[in-house]
Order: C-alpha cells, then structure tokens, then sequence
C-alpha cells in the first residue's frame, strides 16, 4: 500500500536558473518540504541555463509540457501576463496573511493592476565591493571614488596601472545605476515608453565620458576582466551584484557596501534592481498545489535556508531578524541597499531599449560626444518602437500563391511528360521504397520548418503573443529601408554589401592559405608530412565557438595577444572592434583560421588524383617548376575544388557564430551580416519574429540566386 501510494502522489515541475549555493539551498527547502508533507506533493526541481531561460518556458508552456512552477526576475512579467503564461495568484493562497509578512516594495512590480502574478523571494540588486587593502573604509561619494582612484594611479607610476573603480560600463543595467544618480529614470515621468534622449540621461552620460577622458575607466571591460582585475588588486572596488561573491578569490579581503551617491546632485547612484519570484504556469494542472509550494518557499523557514546557505536577499521580514543573519555583512550591505530599490521595469517596449541603449554607451566610451550618442540612440530606438504594420486580408495574397503553384505544378508535368519521365518512374518503382524514408525526413526536417517560416514572414506577432496577416509588408520595410537610410548600418543593402565582401575575402583566403599549404605538404622533400597535417586540422576541429571567444580575446585592446606583439613592433595598441575595417579584419582573421583546414584538406586529396606522369613530361621538356604549377597543376586542380568553394561561400555566407562572438556586430552593427542581423531582428530589437522571417527568406533567395550563377559557370567550364 505505501508503494502504491507513493505513485499515486502528485509531481510538480520546478524550473529555476540556480546554481551553486542558491541551487544547493532551494534543494534543502524541497527535501524540508517533502519531509514535512509525506503525502504531498513530490517536488522535481529543474535547473535551466539562465540565458535561454525565458526562451524555453515561452516555448514549452504554451504546448502543456514546461514546468508547473518556475523562478524567475520579474522584469518579463508584462509579457508573460499578455501571452497567458502566468497563473494569477489571489485565488490560490490567502494574501491577507501572506503578503504582510513580505517587504511591500518587492510586491507591487509583480501585479498587473490588482492582480498578484508572483509571489517575491528574493531581490538582486548591485552594489558596492571593495578590497579591504587597497580601501579601508568603503566610500560615500563618487567624489571619494575619484580621489581614491587618482591616489592609486599615483602609487602605481611605474608598474601596472591601478584603478579606483571598475565595472561593465557598456552595461547599461550597471549604467542604470548612475542615470538615477542622475535623477533620471529609463520610462520619465509623463513617457509611455521608455527614452534616452533626456537631459538626465546626458548628464549621466557626460560623467562616463568625463571619466573616459580622465583614463579612470580601463578600455573594453568585460565580467571577467572586471574579475581579474578585482582579484589581482589593479582595481580598489567594482560595481556588481550577489553573484560576484562566487568569483573572489578565496585570499581576497573584500567587503560590500551601497551604493554611493553621486557628488554632483547628492542623490543616491540607485541600481536597477531584480524581484526574483515564483510563478505557477497558467497551463499546470496542479495549480493549488503549486501555490501551495510556493507560499512555503516564501515562508520564513525556508527564507533563513536560502539567506544564509544561498545567500539570498530574502523578501520575508522576520528573517532579517535573526542575529545569524545581521552578523553577515554581506547581507547586511544588500539589505542596506533595499532603501533604495529601482526595480527594472516591466514595460514590453523594455525588450527593445537595450540595444540602443548600449550603443550610446559603447559610443560614449570610444570618445563619442554624449548629445550624438544619444540623439543617434533615440532614433534607433524610435525606429524599434514604431506603430505595428495594419492588418490585410489573406483572399489576394492565397489567390496568388494559389496561381503560382498551379502554374509550377503544370509546367513541371508538361516538362517531364515530353521527357516521359513518369514512364520511366513506373519501371523502377521498386527503387523507390529506398528513397522514400530519406524523402520523408527531408520534408520533415527541412522542407517544412522552411515552409513555416516562409509563412512566418507574411504575418507580424504582437504584443500578447497573437499573429496578424500583414502580406507583403516585412519584405517592404526591408527592401525600401523604411527604418532608416538605405545604406546606413543595420539596413538591408548596407548589410548585404558587408556580407558579400565578407564571405569573398574570406572565400579567396581560405583559398589560398589552404591551396598553398596543401602544396607544401605534397612534397616529397618536407620530413614528418603527417604530423604537419594533424597539427594544421585542428583549427577545423574545435569547435568554433570556442575558437570565438579565443580570438576575441586576443584582440582586446589591453590584454590581447595581438595587441602585445604590436607593442614588441612599436605599434601603439588598437581598439580592434572601434572602427569598421578593424572589426571586420578581427572577424575575417578568425574565420580564416577556422576555414583554411578544410580547403587544405580538400586540396590535398584532389593533388594526390593527379598522375605524377603529367609534371614529369613536364620536368623533362624544361619546364621550371613555377612553370609545372602554373601549366599543369592549377589547371587540373582549381576546377576540382569548385564544389568546395561553392560549399565554403554558403557556410561563410552565414557565418554567425564568429561575427556574433568576435566582434558582435561592432562598431553600431556595422559588421553584422545577414544573418545575424535576422538574429537581432528576433531577439533583441522587440521580438520582431515575422520582420527575422523575412530577412531569412531574402538570405535564401540570394543563395539560389548564387547557386545558379555558380551552377552556370560550372557547366561553361
């Protein structure tokens, strides 16, 4: 009997991002909870990858097969309530005696009107850390931060430069921080969408920009050099939040402090702050339960479990009484901070600010003066936001296609009707039942996602996750540069141009790098030919995004390898991704490295094809060898590696992940390609899902457009 009951118990789904100390605390809250309610639910705790988080719950909930419950920042709440992901809350718990026990600050982000949609556990907010030995006392003002980093500077004369403070400033959620320092807000007062072009947004951005100027922000900071430089001691203090503290090193004395406030206007540099809170899925079939799990999460029992092994900011009152818990001074400065809690907004033009946003910023910290940073920002901004394409009818556009495949149909059976094609097909039908299974998977696996998305670009998706017939008006957009200047960056016809010369260049260097090796490695008097061919086949064999990451930073303009041997030249060192020819040569010289393997491959095997006879009646005519190269081995092996050129053109043609990981379309998205730009377009400029489709039809329309041209020069040959 207690198997059977054991199977009849109810099992909830619990998706979450954690990991280390968070994911270890929540798993003593659900063996707490188990232990608690024998003949409750059983908890099936999932952890998720963090960065396809929101991806995936969007797409599996709607199908009933994501979880019943999941954690998560409250910043996509608006859109997660438009698209019916959320279950509310009032009707499954009591919040009369619920909500009390919770700081009021952390719930109003997660109601939509009245409605409850979540119920707040934690808050993640940034501050300040410092390095006890370089700042014993942290900081009150940024006037101190100055003083601060000018006296190490000074200390530092002569050895590795030492810096007061450092962070992600291309971040504009670590930026947030001072535009509110500012007095500014990212959606002002009285604006229905988020803005940039504001004057407390200037004067913020004039402060990085004073500080650019003044060499107190190291160049192209990234979270991991923001890590060694903190851990290493070049930097006295950083900007960061709770996941920071797993980074330290274990010899560094460090400490947490808030954030201070900005000299210039006396206010407080606030951060943008995330209300991490449980959701029950609107498509669980156990919601009772599952708010009934989460009302236990949010308890004060399990609130002391993740403050102090998670080391959570907990939103339950009572725990901040402990004595356990205000002896840590880590949690301390976090709750310090909680007086001054912005939380991110959950507007959904949200979705479209943050590129924008950070382009200004990127501007600003390559020497671009703030007001053009911003102005230009604004008006990328506007061009995201614009009015949602009208709605037409679908009679013409079917009509059409209707006519379009009746006419393909009949004139591909006239055509292998003279052939006697279907005569012939008859005859051998039995061969057929071979290529059926492989037919089959073709049309499920590509034939039909194409055909998907090729509809996707007739329709536009709004807000509250609805479709909408539009026609032909993506592809319009797109081809008469309705969101700006025809050949500005990010158009259509200017990101086309870069392709093209991206995917040439590199075609030819793969070409030649890989051709001549191949060459060298054919003759007979080079020693150890196999061991050269293995070492050579590894670029092709890591996996490219890692060869990705590798190169880029090996271009950053500080630390990069590149950069270091400039100097041993006496090259001064180059912002590598700050200028158009600069960035595209970083991406070109990865995807170099990553493709002359597979031309020298190719290569090598057509030159072992041809008869040696050949340059020896060559050789005894007088030939030289340059001359048996020219007359005899390039005529037999260029037309032999056509099919791989043609192969490397496409794969490079949509090359995204180098441009994606090396330069990510720097500088202002001049460097992106197609592709990437279809990317963007997706995810990050408003989910323009149907405006992506449309971009991916055009990228297959050029490729068969180059595939018959390729195709007719082959046959001439």
């Amino acid at each position: 009997m207690h198997a059977l009951s054991a199977l009849l118990l109810t099992k909830l789904v619990l998706w979450h991002a954690y990991a280390g100390g968070e994911e270890k605390a929540l798993t003593q809250v659900v063996r707490s909870f188990h232990e608690a309610h024998p003949q409750g639910p059983q908890i099936e705790a999932i952890s998720v990858p963090y960065g396809s988080f929101a991806d995936k719950l969007q797409a599996a909930i709607p199908r009933g097969h994501g979880p019943d419950l999941f954690i998560q920042a409250h910043d996509i709440v608006g859109q997660w309530s438009r698209l019916g992901l959320i279950e509310p809350l009032d009707a499954h718990l009591p919040l009369p005696e619920v909500l009390p026990m919770l700081w009021p600050e952390t719930i109003a982000p997660l109601r939509d009107g009245q409605t409850l949609l979540g119920l707040p556990l934690s808050w993640k907010s940034l501050a300040l850390f410092y390095r006890k030995d370089l700042v014993p006392q942290p900081p009150q003002t940024t006037d101190e931060i100055a003083a601060i980093g000018e006296r190490l500077r000074l200390s530092s004369a002569g050895a590795a430069r030492r810096y007061g403070l450092v962070y992600e400033a291309g971040n504009f959620f670590k930026h947030a921080a001072l535009l509110h320092g500012f007095g500014g807000s990212i959606i002002p007062s009285g604006s229905p969408v988020p803005t940039l072009d504001t004057p407390e947004q200037l004067r913020a951005l004039t402060f990085v920009s004073q500080l650019v100027k003044q060499g107190s922000l190291p160049d192209e900071m990234s979270a991991v050099l923001v890590t060694q430089f903190f851990n290493e001691g070049r930097a006295a203090m950083t900007i960061n939040g709770p996941w920071f503290i797993a980074e330290i090193a274990p010899d560094v004395p460090y400490g947490v402090a808030p954030m201070p406030i900005v000299s210039a206007t006396g206010k407080v540099a606030a951060p943008l702050t995330s209300i991490e809170a449980g959701f029950v899925s609107a498509r669980s079939l156990h919601k009772q339960e599952a708010a009934d799990f989460l009302r236990h999460l949010a308890g004060p029992a399990s609130a002391r479990v993740r403050a102090l092994v998670g080391r959570q900011s907990v939103t339950e009152k009572s725990t901040w009484e402990l004595p356990e818990v205000q002896r840590d001074p880590v949690l301390s400065a976090f709750f310090a901070q909680r007086a001054h809690l912005v939380p991110s907004p959950t507007h959904p033009a949200m979705r479209a600010f943050w590129e924008p946003g950070e382009q200004a910023l990127r501007q600003v910290l390559r020497g671009a003066e703030p007001q053009t940073a911003l102005h230009g920002a604004q008006r990328l901004l506007d061009q995201y936001l614009q009015p949602a394409p009208k709605t037409v009818k679908e009679t013409p556009y079917l009509i059409a296609l209707s006519i379009a495949v009746l006419a393909l149909v009949g004139w591909q059976f006239v055509r292998l009707r003279k052939r006697d094609v279907f005569a012939e097909a008859w005859r051998e039908r039995s061969a057929y039942g071979y290529v059926v299974p492989a037919l089959l998977a073709m049309t499920l696996l590509t034939l039909v996602p194409f055909l998907v998305g090729a509809a996707m670009s007739l329709f536009h998706r709004d807000l509250d996750g609805s479709w909408r017939f539009i026609g032909g008006q993506n592809f319009r957009d797109i081809l008469l540069c309705v969101d700006g200047g025809c050949f500005e960056p990010m158009s259509f016809y200017f990101t086309l141009v870069v392709t093209m010369l991206w995917t040439a260049v590199n075609v030819v260097l793969h070409l030649a790098i890989g051709g001549g090796l191949a060459l060298i490695l054919r003759s007979p008097w080079l020693k150890l030919r196999g061991v050269y061919r293995m070492l050579l086949i590894v670029p092709w064999a890591v996996p490219n995004y890692i060869t990705g990451l590798i190169w880029k930073g090996m271009f950053n303009r500080q630390f990069g390898a590149i950069n270091g041997l400039l100097s041993l030249v006496g090259i001064p060192p180059v912002s590598w991704f700050s200028h158009f020819t600069t960035a595209l040569a970083a991406n070109i010289a990865t995807n170099v490295w990553l493709g002359f393997p597979f031309m020298m491959v190719v290569a090598l095997g057509h030159l072992a094809q041809i008869p040696s006879e050949l340059e020896e009646a060559a050789m005894l005519d007088g030939a030289s060898r340059w001359q048996r190269l020219r007359h005899v081995v390039l005529p037999l092996l260029l037309p032999a590696m056509l099919p791989s050129v043609i192969l490397g053109a496409v794969w490079t043609f949509n090359m995204f992940n180098v441009v994606f990981l090396v330069s990510g379309g720097e500088p202002d998205g001049a460097t992106d390609i197609l592709v990437s730009q279809a990317y963007r377009w997706a995810f990050t400029r408003g989910h323009r899902y149907g405006f992506a489709a449309a971009y991916a039809v055009l990228i297959f329309l050029i490729l068969i457009l180059q595939s018959a041209l390729t195709r007719r020069l082959t046959d001439r040959r």
